[in-house]
Protein backbone atom coordinates (compact mmCIF):
# COMPACT_ATOMS: atom_id res chain seq x y z
CA UNK A 1 0.00 0.00 0.00
CA UNK A 2 1.05 3.39 -0.74
CA UNK A 3 2.25 5.84 2.36
CA UNK A 4 1.28 9.31 2.27
CA UNK A 5 3.61 12.23 4.58
CA UNK A 6 2.24 15.55 4.57
CA UNK A 7 4.68 18.37 4.05
CA UNK A 8 4.67 21.04 7.50
CA UNK A 9 5.33 24.47 7.27
CA UNK A 10 8.68 24.41 7.63
CA UNK A 11 9.73 21.58 5.03
CA UNK A 12 7.86 23.53 2.55
CA UNK A 13 9.99 26.44 3.51
CA UNK A 14 12.81 24.55 3.04
CA UNK A 15 12.13 23.19 -0.17
CA UNK A 16 11.45 26.88 -1.64
CA UNK A 17 14.62 28.64 0.06
CA UNK A 18 17.12 24.98 -1.81
CA UNK A 19 14.78 25.79 -5.13
CA UNK A 20 15.84 29.81 -4.90
CA UNK A 21 11.66 30.30 -5.24
CA UNK A 22 9.87 32.99 -2.29
CA UNK A 23 6.46 31.17 -2.56
CA UNK A 24 4.43 28.40 -4.01
CA UNK A 25 2.43 31.40 -6.14
CA UNK A 26 6.19 31.76 -7.63
CA UNK A 27 6.36 28.44 -9.36
CA UNK A 28 3.82 29.30 -11.57
CA UNK A 29 4.54 32.81 -12.51
CA UNK A 30 4.91 31.81 -16.42
CA UNK A 31 1.36 31.34 -16.04
CA UNK A 32 -0.79 34.53 -17.20
CA UNK A 33 -2.68 36.37 -14.20
CA UNK A 34 -5.91 36.22 -15.67
CA UNK A 35 -5.28 32.25 -16.57
CA UNK A 36 -4.74 31.56 -12.74
CA UNK A 37 -7.63 30.02 -10.53
CA UNK A 38 -8.79 32.89 -7.95
CA UNK A 39 -10.03 31.91 -4.79
CA UNK A 40 -10.28 28.81 -2.96
CA UNK A 41 -11.12 25.05 -3.52
CA UNK A 42 -13.76 23.97 -1.67
CA UNK A 43 -12.06 21.07 0.39
CA UNK A 44 -14.10 19.12 3.07
CA UNK A 45 -12.37 19.33 6.72
CA UNK A 46 -9.56 16.53 7.80
CA UNK A 47 -11.42 13.30 8.60
CA UNK A 48 -9.50 10.90 11.13
CA UNK A 49 -8.58 7.65 9.55
CA UNK A 50 -11.82 5.46 10.34
CA UNK A 51 -14.24 7.88 9.59
CA UNK A 52 -12.06 8.46 5.72
CA UNK A 53 -12.27 5.01 5.14
CA UNK A 54 -16.37 5.02 5.66
CA UNK A 55 -16.15 8.04 3.03
CA UNK A 56 -14.69 6.19 0.94
CA UNK A 57 -16.69 2.97 1.06
CA UNK A 58 -19.73 5.14 0.43
CA UNK A 59 -18.35 6.36 -2.90
CA UNK A 60 -17.34 2.56 -3.76
CA UNK A 61 -20.55 1.66 -3.43
CA UNK A 62 -21.82 4.11 -5.90
CA UNK A 63 -20.27 2.38 -8.75
CA UNK A 64 -22.43 0.59 -10.97
CA UNK A 65 -20.99 -2.81 -11.06
CA UNK A 66 -19.44 -3.46 -7.69
CA UNK A 67 -22.64 -5.67 -6.53
CA UNK A 68 -22.92 -7.28 -10.11
CA UNK A 69 -21.93 -10.96 -11.32
CA UNK A 70 -19.86 -10.91 -13.80
CA UNK A 71 -19.53 -12.99 -17.07
CA UNK A 72 -17.86 -11.27 -19.32
CA UNK A 73 -14.35 -12.53 -21.03
CA UNK A 74 -13.46 -11.48 -24.43
CA UNK A 75 -9.87 -10.69 -23.76
CA UNK A 76 -10.24 -9.48 -20.01
CA UNK A 77 -10.40 -12.08 -17.09
CA UNK A 78 -11.89 -12.35 -13.80
CA UNK A 79 -9.82 -14.90 -12.12
CA UNK A 80 -9.09 -14.94 -8.11
CA UNK A 81 -6.02 -13.56 -7.33
CA UNK A 82 -4.83 -15.03 -4.03
CA UNK A 83 -3.41 -12.42 -1.51
CA UNK A 84 0.25 -13.81 -1.57
CA UNK A 85 0.76 -12.22 -5.21
CA UNK A 86 0.26 -8.50 -3.66
CA UNK A 87 1.76 -9.23 -0.82
CA UNK A 88 5.25 -10.55 -2.10
CA UNK A 89 5.19 -8.01 -5.14
CA UNK A 90 4.14 -5.17 -3.46
CA UNK A 91 7.96 -5.30 -1.60
CA UNK A 92 9.87 -2.13 -1.83
CA UNK A 93 12.81 -4.51 -3.45
CA UNK A 94 10.43 -5.51 -6.43
CA UNK A 95 8.09 -2.37 -6.76
CA UNK A 96 10.19 0.44 -6.94
CA UNK A 97 12.90 -0.84 -9.15
CA UNK A 98 12.88 0.73 -12.94
CA UNK A 99 14.64 -1.39 -15.82
CA UNK A 100 18.29 -1.85 -14.43
CA UNK A 101 21.10 -0.59 -16.81
CA UNK A 102 23.72 -2.65 -14.43
CA UNK A 103 21.56 -5.30 -14.56
CA UNK A 104 23.38 -7.75 -13.08
CA UNK A 105 23.54 -5.95 -9.79
CA UNK A 106 19.25 -7.30 -9.46
CA UNK A 107 20.31 -10.86 -9.40
CA UNK A 108 16.75 -11.56 -7.60
CA UNK A 109 15.09 -9.03 -10.53
CA UNK A 110 16.93 -11.19 -12.83
CA UNK A 111 16.19 -14.29 -11.04
CA UNK A 112 12.07 -13.77 -10.82
CA UNK A 113 12.40 -12.62 -14.80
CA UNK A 114 13.80 -16.28 -15.44
CA UNK A 115 11.30 -17.74 -13.68
CA UNK A 116 8.67 -16.30 -15.21
CA UNK A 117 10.06 -17.47 -18.39
CA UNK A 118 10.57 -21.01 -17.75
CA UNK A 119 6.63 -20.74 -16.93
CA UNK A 120 5.77 -19.36 -20.25
CA UNK A 121 8.33 -21.52 -22.34
CA UNK A 122 6.46 -24.19 -20.76
CA UNK A 123 2.73 -23.17 -21.02
CA UNK A 124 3.37 -22.47 -24.73
CA UNK A 125 5.57 -25.83 -25.61
CA UNK A 126 7.95 -23.68 -27.41
CA UNK A 127 12.06 -23.11 -26.32
CA UNK A 128 12.83 -19.68 -25.06
CA UNK A 129 10.07 -16.78 -24.19
CA UNK A 130 11.56 -13.20 -23.58
CA UNK A 131 10.81 -11.13 -20.20
CA UNK A 132 7.75 -9.80 -21.40
CA UNK A 133 6.42 -7.06 -23.59
CA UNK A 134 3.43 -4.76 -23.29
CA UNK A 135 0.19 -6.61 -23.42
CA UNK A 136 -1.41 -8.92 -25.95
CA UNK A 137 -2.45 -6.71 -28.68
CA UNK A 138 0.98 -5.39 -29.33
CA UNK A 139 2.51 -8.71 -28.46
CA UNK A 140 0.56 -10.31 -31.45
CA UNK A 141 1.52 -7.06 -33.80
CA UNK A 142 5.03 -7.65 -32.69
CA UNK A 143 5.28 -11.39 -34.04
CA UNK A 144 4.11 -10.49 -37.13
CA UNK A 145 6.67 -8.13 -37.24
CA UNK A 146 9.02 -10.29 -36.16
CA UNK A 147 7.72 -13.24 -38.58
CA UNK A 148 8.72 -10.54 -41.19
CA UNK A 149 11.90 -10.42 -40.34
CA UNK A 150 12.39 -14.48 -40.54
CA UNK A 151 10.66 -14.12 -43.99
CA UNK A 152 9.34 -10.96 -46.10
CA UNK A 153 5.83 -11.49 -47.60
CA UNK A 154 2.22 -11.30 -47.00
CA UNK A 155 0.53 -11.62 -43.71
CA UNK A 156 -2.89 -13.36 -43.12
CA UNK A 157 -4.70 -13.17 -40.22
CA UNK A 158 -8.12 -15.23 -38.86
CA UNK A 159 -11.31 -13.06 -38.56
CA UNK A 160 -12.18 -14.96 -35.47
CA UNK A 161 -8.49 -13.21 -34.11
CA UNK A 162 -9.39 -11.01 -31.57
CA UNK A 163 -10.73 -7.84 -33.16
CA UNK A 164 -8.84 -5.29 -31.79
CA UNK A 165 -5.41 -7.20 -32.05
CA UNK A 166 -6.25 -7.29 -35.67
CA UNK A 167 -6.70 -3.08 -35.30
CA UNK A 168 -3.24 -2.99 -33.77
CA UNK A 169 -1.95 -5.67 -36.42
CA UNK A 170 -3.19 -3.19 -39.17
CA UNK A 171 -1.86 -0.47 -37.34
CA UNK A 172 1.55 -1.25 -37.28
CA UNK A 173 2.13 -3.52 -41.08
CA UNK A 174 -0.26 -1.58 -43.11
CA UNK A 175 1.29 2.01 -42.90
CA UNK A 176 4.51 0.11 -43.35
CA UNK A 177 2.80 -1.52 -46.86
CA UNK A 178 2.64 -5.00 -45.64
CA UNK A 179 -0.34 -6.59 -47.41
CA UNK A 180 -2.46 -8.37 -44.74
CA UNK A 181 -5.47 -11.09 -45.81
CA UNK A 182 -7.70 -12.62 -43.76
CA UNK A 183 -9.21 -16.07 -43.66
CA UNK A 184 -12.89 -17.03 -42.72
CA UNK A 185 -14.80 -19.05 -40.58
CA UNK A 186 -16.92 -22.44 -40.64
CA UNK A 187 -20.51 -22.99 -38.94
CA UNK A 188 -18.03 -24.58 -36.34
CA UNK A 189 -16.27 -21.49 -35.68
CA UNK A 190 -12.51 -22.85 -36.70
CA UNK A 191 -10.97 -21.92 -39.53
CA UNK A 192 -11.93 -22.72 -43.01
CA UNK A 193 -9.16 -24.85 -43.87
CA UNK A 194 -9.79 -25.13 -47.88
CA UNK A 195 -10.18 -20.94 -47.70
CA UNK A 196 -6.54 -20.98 -45.97
CA UNK A 197 -5.37 -23.79 -48.08
CA UNK A 198 -6.40 -22.14 -51.65
CA UNK A 199 -5.51 -18.37 -50.43
CA UNK A 200 -1.80 -18.75 -48.72
CA UNK A 201 0.97 -19.58 -50.95
CA UNK A 202 4.65 -18.99 -50.38
CA UNK A 203 4.61 -15.04 -50.75
CA UNK A 204 2.97 -15.12 -46.88
CA UNK A 205 4.97 -14.61 -44.25
CA UNK A 206 3.03 -15.95 -41.62
CA UNK A 207 -0.32 -16.45 -40.31
CA UNK A 208 -1.61 -15.52 -36.79
CA UNK A 209 -4.51 -16.79 -35.44
CA UNK A 210 -6.20 -17.17 -32.02
CA UNK A 211 -5.51 -20.24 -29.43
CA UNK A 212 -8.60 -20.15 -28.36
CA UNK A 213 -10.08 -17.66 -30.79
CA UNK A 214 -12.47 -14.89 -30.25
CA UNK A 215 -15.45 -16.97 -30.00
CA UNK A 216 -13.88 -19.01 -28.08
CA UNK A 217 -13.48 -21.90 -30.02
CA UNK A 218 -10.19 -23.97 -29.86
CA UNK A 219 -8.54 -24.15 -33.37
CA UNK A 220 -7.26 -27.41 -34.97
CA UNK A 221 -3.69 -26.30 -34.97
CA UNK A 222 -2.16 -29.78 -36.63
CA UNK A 223 -4.38 -29.49 -39.49
CA UNK A 224 -3.62 -25.78 -39.85
CA UNK A 225 0.08 -26.29 -39.45
CA UNK A 226 -0.25 -29.09 -41.96
CA UNK A 227 -1.13 -26.63 -44.93
CA UNK A 228 1.12 -23.81 -44.13
CA UNK A 229 4.45 -26.25 -43.37
CA UNK A 230 3.68 -27.59 -47.30
CA UNK A 231 3.70 -23.19 -48.36
CA UNK A 232 6.75 -22.29 -45.65
CA UNK A 233 4.57 -19.63 -43.77
CA UNK A 234 5.01 -19.55 -40.11
CA UNK A 235 2.38 -20.36 -38.13
CA UNK A 236 1.96 -17.84 -34.72
CA UNK A 237 -0.82 -18.13 -32.21
CA UNK A 238 -2.27 -15.56 -30.32
CA UNK A 239 -3.85 -16.61 -26.78
CA UNK A 240 -5.76 -13.44 -24.65
CA UNK A 241 -7.30 -16.52 -22.04
CA UNK A 242 -3.47 -18.44 -21.22
CA UNK A 243 -5.46 -20.13 -18.77
CA UNK A 244 -6.77 -22.50 -21.77
CA UNK A 245 -3.18 -23.78 -22.13
CA UNK A 246 -3.17 -25.49 -18.86
CA UNK A 247 -4.97 -28.10 -20.25
CA UNK A 248 -5.28 -27.68 -24.27
CA UNK A 249 -2.19 -28.93 -26.15
CA UNK A 250 0.73 -26.35 -26.11
CA UNK A 251 0.51 -24.13 -29.55
CA UNK A 252 4.52 -25.57 -29.93
CA UNK A 253 3.52 -29.19 -29.55
CA UNK A 254 1.22 -28.72 -32.83
CA UNK A 255 3.45 -27.17 -35.16
CA UNK A 256 3.20 -23.03 -33.83
CA UNK A 257 6.89 -21.37 -34.05
CA UNK A 258 5.79 -18.29 -32.73
CA UNK A 259 3.53 -17.83 -29.41
CA UNK A 260 2.08 -14.98 -28.06
CA UNK A 261 -0.59 -13.37 -25.76
CA UNK A 262 -2.18 -11.80 -23.22
CA UNK A 263 -1.10 -12.95 -19.59
CA UNK A 264 -3.53 -10.71 -17.21
CA UNK A 265 -5.55 -13.72 -16.41
CA UNK A 266 -2.69 -14.74 -13.99
CA UNK A 267 -2.23 -12.50 -11.17
CA UNK A 268 -3.36 -8.92 -12.76
CA UNK A 269 -6.75 -7.53 -11.44
CA UNK A 270 -9.10 -6.45 -14.35
CA UNK A 271 -7.96 -2.80 -13.14
CA UNK A 272 -10.24 -1.20 -15.93
CA UNK A 273 -8.01 -2.45 -18.75
CA UNK A 274 -3.86 -2.14 -17.56
CA UNK A 275 -1.93 -2.52 -16.91
CA UNK A 276 -1.78 -5.88 -18.63
CA UNK A 277 1.20 -8.01 -19.47
CA UNK A 278 1.94 -9.68 -23.23
CA UNK A 279 4.04 -12.95 -23.14
CA UNK A 280 6.26 -13.99 -25.96
CA UNK A 281 8.02 -17.38 -26.89
CA UNK A 282 9.35 -18.84 -29.73
CA UNK A 283 12.06 -21.52 -31.21
CA UNK A 284 15.48 -21.39 -30.15
CA UNK A 285 16.70 -20.71 -33.59
CA UNK A 286 14.69 -17.55 -34.41
CA UNK A 287 15.75 -15.70 -30.94
CA UNK A 288 17.99 -13.19 -32.56
CA UNK A 289 14.86 -12.00 -34.42
CA UNK A 290 12.88 -11.86 -31.17
CA UNK A 291 11.73 -8.41 -29.42
CA UNK A 292 12.46 -7.41 -26.25
CA UNK A 293 14.63 -8.59 -23.29
CA UNK A 294 16.13 -12.46 -22.38
CA UNK A 295 17.43 -13.40 -19.11
CA UNK A 296 19.51 -16.32 -18.95
CA UNK A 297 21.18 -18.39 -15.82
CA UNK A 298 24.60 -19.10 -15.80
CA UNK A 299 28.19 -19.42 -13.04
CA UNK A 300 30.21 -16.83 -12.02
CA UNK A 301 33.93 -17.04 -11.41
CA UNK A 302 32.87 -18.84 -8.36
CA UNK A 303 30.93 -21.29 -9.47
CA UNK A 304 27.72 -20.20 -8.15
CA UNK A 305 24.70 -19.75 -9.83
CA UNK A 306 23.86 -16.78 -11.31
CA UNK A 307 21.41 -14.58 -14.00
CA UNK A 308 22.33 -12.26 -16.56
CA UNK A 309 20.92 -9.93 -19.13
CA UNK A 310 21.55 -12.30 -22.06
CA UNK A 311 19.87 -10.79 -25.05
CA UNK A 312 18.51 -6.89 -25.41
CA UNK A 313 16.99 -5.92 -28.45
CA UNK A 314 15.23 -2.20 -27.22
CA UNK A 315 15.68 1.32 -28.75
CA UNK A 316 16.86 2.46 -24.83
CA UNK A 317 20.70 0.85 -25.31
CA UNK A 318 20.80 3.31 -28.06
CA UNK A 319 20.07 1.31 -31.04
CA UNK A 320 17.70 3.29 -32.54
CA UNK A 321 16.08 2.06 -35.68
CA UNK A 322 18.90 -0.43 -35.77
CA UNK A 323 16.78 -1.80 -32.44
CA UNK A 324 14.69 -5.23 -33.08
CA UNK A 325 11.60 -3.52 -31.59
CA UNK A 326 11.04 0.05 -30.43
CA UNK A 327 9.71 -0.87 -26.80
CA UNK A 328 10.69 1.44 -24.48
CA UNK A 329 9.70 -0.07 -21.59
CA UNK A 330 9.32 -3.42 -20.09
CA UNK A 331 5.96 -4.85 -17.98
CA UNK A 332 8.63 -6.94 -15.54
CA UNK A 333 6.73 -5.65 -12.09
CA UNK A 334 3.40 -7.63 -13.76
CA UNK A 335 5.66 -10.19 -15.41
CA UNK A 336 6.26 -10.66 -11.44
CA UNK A 337 3.17 -11.70 -10.36
CA UNK A 338 2.47 -13.57 -13.29
CA UNK A 339 5.55 -15.55 -11.82
CA UNK A 340 4.28 -15.47 -8.68
CA UNK A 341 0.99 -16.52 -9.47
CA UNK A 342 2.25 -19.72 -11.48
CA UNK A 343 4.76 -20.94 -8.92
CA UNK A 344 1.81 -20.79 -6.13
CA UNK A 345 -0.34 -22.85 -8.44
CA UNK A 346 2.20 -24.98 -9.95
CA UNK A 347 1.60 -27.06 -12.65
CA UNK A 348 -1.31 -29.45 -11.17
CA UNK A 349 -3.31 -26.60 -9.66
CA UNK A 350 -2.93 -24.93 -12.70
CA UNK A 351 -4.72 -27.60 -14.85
CA UNK A 352 -7.04 -28.33 -11.98
CA UNK A 353 -8.33 -24.76 -12.32
CA UNK A 354 -8.24 -24.40 -15.75
CA UNK A 355 -10.53 -27.71 -15.50
CA UNK A 356 -12.50 -26.26 -13.39
CA UNK A 357 -13.15 -22.96 -15.76
CA UNK A 358 -14.07 -25.76 -18.42
CA UNK A 359 -16.57 -27.66 -16.75
CA UNK A 360 -18.50 -24.92 -15.48
CA UNK A 361 -18.89 -23.51 -19.28
CA UNK A 362 -19.65 -26.60 -20.34
CA UNK A 363 -22.61 -27.02 -17.65
CA UNK A 364 -23.15 -23.17 -18.14
CA UNK A 365 -24.35 -24.24 -22.06
CA UNK A 366 -26.22 -27.02 -21.21
CA UNK A 367 -28.54 -25.32 -18.69
CA UNK A 368 -29.09 -22.65 -21.61
CA UNK A 369 -29.67 -25.14 -24.10
CA UNK A 370 -32.75 -26.74 -22.26
CA UNK A 371 -33.90 -23.42 -21.95
CA UNK A 372 -34.13 -23.13 -25.64
CA UNK A 373 -31.16 -20.85 -26.27
CA UNK A 374 -28.48 -22.53 -28.52
CA UNK A 375 -24.66 -21.88 -29.27
CA UNK A 376 -23.78 -20.21 -32.46
CA UNK A 377 -20.77 -22.57 -33.06
CA UNK A 378 -20.10 -26.32 -32.52
CA UNK A 379 -16.71 -26.71 -32.10
CA UNK A 380 -14.49 -27.27 -28.66
CA UNK A 381 -14.79 -24.39 -26.53
CA UNK A 382 -12.40 -23.65 -22.96
CA UNK A 383 -14.43 -21.55 -20.53
CA UNK A 384 -16.45 -18.98 -23.01
CA UNK A 385 -18.55 -19.53 -26.09
CA UNK A 386 -21.20 -17.37 -28.37
CA UNK A 387 -25.20 -18.28 -27.44
CA UNK A 388 -27.66 -17.00 -29.58
CA UNK A 389 -29.91 -15.27 -27.78
CA UNK A 390 -32.58 -14.28 -30.27
CA UNK A 391 -32.69 -10.46 -30.28
CA UNK A 392 -30.41 -7.70 -30.12
CA UNK A 393 -27.20 -8.64 -28.01
CA UNK A 394 -26.43 -5.01 -26.98
CA UNK A 395 -29.91 -4.91 -26.13
CA UNK A 396 -30.32 -8.30 -24.18
CA UNK A 397 -26.72 -7.57 -22.16
CA UNK A 398 -28.48 -3.79 -21.08
CA UNK A 399 -31.83 -5.58 -20.02
CA UNK A 400 -29.50 -7.70 -18.06
CA UNK A 401 -27.01 -5.23 -16.41
CA UNK A 402 -30.47 -3.84 -14.92
CA UNK A 403 -31.28 -7.04 -13.45
CA UNK A 404 -27.94 -7.34 -12.07
CA UNK A 405 -25.13 -9.35 -14.13
CA UNK A 406 -22.62 -8.11 -16.35
CA UNK A 407 -24.12 -11.39 -18.81
CA UNK A 408 -21.20 -11.46 -21.84
CA UNK A 409 -20.17 -9.41 -24.77
CA UNK A 410 -22.15 -8.18 -27.81
CA UNK A 411 -19.66 -10.12 -30.55
CA UNK A 412 -22.54 -8.24 -33.01
CA UNK A 413 -20.40 -4.59 -32.48
CA UNK A 414 -17.16 -6.98 -34.46
CA UNK A 415 -19.14 -9.30 -36.43
CA UNK A 416 -22.42 -7.92 -37.44
CA UNK A 417 -24.21 -11.23 -38.78
CA UNK A 418 -23.57 -12.12 -35.36
CA UNK A 419 -25.39 -9.54 -34.06
CA UNK A 420 -28.21 -11.15 -31.86
CA UNK A 421 -25.36 -12.88 -29.61
CA UNK A 422 -23.44 -13.02 -26.98
CA UNK A 423 -19.92 -14.04 -25.85
CA UNK A 424 -20.43 -15.24 -22.06
CA UNK A 425 -17.30 -16.54 -20.14
CA UNK A 426 -17.47 -18.86 -16.97
CA UNK A 427 -14.35 -18.32 -14.95
CA UNK A 428 -14.05 -19.75 -11.10
CA UNK A 429 -15.02 -16.79 -9.70
CA UNK A 430 -18.82 -18.10 -11.10
CA UNK A 431 -20.50 -20.10 -8.24
CA UNK A 432 -22.94 -22.84 -9.52
CA UNK A 433 -25.60 -20.40 -7.90
CA UNK A 434 -24.32 -17.69 -10.05
CA UNK A 435 -24.79 -19.48 -13.16
CA UNK A 436 -28.40 -20.71 -12.31
CA UNK A 437 -28.87 -16.98 -11.29
CA UNK A 438 -28.20 -16.09 -14.97
CA UNK A 439 -29.64 -18.76 -16.46
CA UNK A 440 -32.95 -17.78 -14.84
CA UNK A 441 -32.83 -14.40 -16.00
CA UNK A 442 -32.03 -15.32 -19.62
CA UNK A 443 -34.73 -17.38 -19.68
CA UNK A 444 -37.13 -14.52 -18.07
CA UNK A 445 -35.91 -11.68 -20.74
CA UNK A 446 -36.31 -14.41 -24.14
Amino acid sequence: MSRYIPLTERDKEEMLKEIGVSSIDELFSSIPPELRFKGTIDIEPIKEEASLVEYFKKIEAQNRFSDKKIFLGAGAYNHYIPYAVDFLSMRSEYLTPYTPYQPEVSQGNLAATFEYQTYIAALTGLEVANASMYEGATATAEAGLMALRIKKGKIALAKSLHPQYKEVIYTYLEKQNYEIIEIGYEEDGRINLEELDEKIDNTFSAFIVGYPNFFGIVEDLKSIHEILREKKVLLITSTWEPLALALIVPPGKTGAEIAVGEAQSFGLPLAYGGPYLGFFATLKKHVWKMPGRLVGMTKDVEGKRGFVLTLSAREQHIRRQRATSNICSNEAWCALRVAIYLSLLGRKGLRKLALLNHKRAVKALEMLEEKGFKAKFTGPFFNEFVIDVGQDGEEFRDKLLNRGLVAGYPIGKDYPKLKNCLLLTFTEMNSPEDIGTLVKEMEALK
